[in-house]
Formats: C-alpha cells, sequence, structure tokens
C-alpha cells in the first residue's frame, strides 16, 4: 500500500477523528479544502484576537488624566500596519480561491470518459426513485432494475448519475461522498462519483421540499463486485428472468 502525500493525509483528517468517513475517490479532496478554509481562518480569527485584547490591556486608561492620541493612518510607520496585514490576508484568500477552482475543476467541471455504468436518480415528494441497468449493463432497457429509497452500487467503479426531480427542487446529499446536487424539475443532470469503501450509508434531500421533507431519506449499499453481481441477478425483471429461461439450452440438447 503506498503511503500518503501530506496533502492526501489533510484530507483525511475528519476521516481519521472519526467525524465522517471518507467513502469517494474526491471525498478527501473537499474535506482538504474545507481543513484549509478553516485553518487559514481560525489563525488569523486567533491573531487579530489576541492582537485585539493586547491593546485593549497595554493602552487602557491609567488614571494619569492623560486623553488618548488621534491616529489618523497618514503615518507611513502606521500605513505599514494596515497595508502588511491587508496583503497577507489577500495572499490567503488568493491560495483558498485557486484550491477552490481546483477541486471544482475535478469534480463538478470534469466528468470521467466512459464509465463503468449510468444510473438514473429521481427525486419525488417525498421519494428518491433510482435506476439501475441491469445484466447488460446499459441503462434504459428491458432489463433495469427499479429500487425506491434504496441505491445499489458497486465498490471502486466509476458512476455517472442522471439526476432528475418530477415536482418541486430536492437536493440529492450522500454525505459520506461529499455528493450534494440540486435536482430540479424539468432538467437531467449529470454528475458522478466513484465509491470507495463498502457499506451502507446515508442519501439525504438537502433542499426543503414540502411537508415530509424530513422524512425523506434513502440508503446506498456500497457493495463488492460478487455482492452486487449476485443482487442485480436476484433483482432482474421478471420479463427478463423469463426471456433468459426461454432460451436456456434444453436438457439433453
Amino acid at each position: 500500500m503506498n503511503e500518503m502525500s501530506f496533502w492526501e493525509r489533510a484530507g483525511h483528517f475528519f476521516d481519521d477523528i472519526g467525524l465522517i468517513r471518507i467513502g469517494s475517490s474526491y471525498a478527501g479532496d473537499i474535506d482538504f479544502l474545507i481543513l484549509l478554509v478553516l485553518v487559514v481562518v481560525g489563525v488569523w480569527f486567533l491573531a487579530a484576537e489576541l492582537i485585539f485584547l493586547y491593546f485593549i490591556m497595554r493602552f487602557r486608561a491609567k488614571g494619569d488624566g492623560r486623553r488618548a492620541d488621534y491616529i489618523d493612518g497618514k503615518n507611513k510607520k502606521h500605513k505599514r500596519w494596515i497595508t502588511y496585514p491587508h496583503f497577507a490576508v489577500l495572499a490567503f484568500d488568493v491560495l483558498i480561491i485557486w484550491v477552490s477552482f481546483q477541486v471544482w475543476n475535478n469534480i463538478k467541471m470534469t466528468l470521467p470518459d466512459n464509465p463503468d455504468a449510468v444510473i438514473r436518480v429521481i427525486g419525488q415528494q417525498w421519494a428518491w426513485t433510482f435506476q439501475h441497468p441491469g445484466v447488460d449493463g446499459e441503462l434504459d432497457t428491458p432489463d433495469d432494475i427499479f429500487t425506491v429509497d434504496e441505491l445499489h452500487v458497486e465498490n471502486e467503479k466509476v458512476y455517472h448519475f442522471k439526476l432528475e426531480a418530477t415536482d418541486v427542487l430536492h437536493s440529492f446529499s450522500v454525505p459520506v461522498w461529499r455528493i450534494k446536487q440540486d435536482a430540479i424539475p424539468g432538467r437531467s443532470i449529470t454528475g458522478w462519483f466513484q465509491p470507495t469503501v463498502t457499506g451502507e450509508f446515508d442519501v439525504q434531500c438537502a433542499e426543503i421540499c414540502g411537508f415530509g421533507h424530513g422524512v425523506m431519506a434513502a440508503r446506498v449499499m456500497v457493495e463488492t463486485a460478487e455482492e452486487h453481481a449476485a443482487w442485480v441477478a436476484a433483482n432482474a425483471p421478471a420479463v427478463t428472468a423469463a426471456a433468459a429461461d426461454a432460451n436456456a439450452p434444453s436438457p439433453g440438447s
């Protein structure tokens, strides 16, 4: 197993402390961006508050009747104290924006070619419908498998998803994958994911969509290749199974 770089290890920080698991190929990139913002903003916040506290204590009224000095900021020395921190903050802002563009481009602007499978995700009040490819591996064919509130995918496979909504705005959210994509009626939005951890995980609607929004939950089952193949075979539509039986060679032929 290859050793992770510092940046990869930083991206696993929230997973390492047990806050939320990393379950997709790009979840670590998103976590690294969140950690970067947290560290940069946290350091500047602490620095500003500590300096502020120091000035309050250092230049507090001492009871000697001396009036406070008025500083207009026109002195060159005073200007440096204003300008240098401004440039430092700007530099960190540019760093955060640059990393954000890298993550956004890799996840949202770049769609992997030749996915292993394509699925359809349909949001409606108040449930999720998932359309899986059947034994033929193709979507929109007679052997497609439809499920409600239960998505089945194979671990380590690259998936494209077509996200749709039948009524109002919904938002397809899988926290362990770091996916959150709005579903808009009348549009089919394409995205992708690659699971990296097997197990059963939450699917949520992250957009208020009416009275039953709070109960619009589903589960995603990330399975091994053997488990997923067995699930597909066991859930093949009856018409497909009947056709397969009809085409099967008879005994002794």
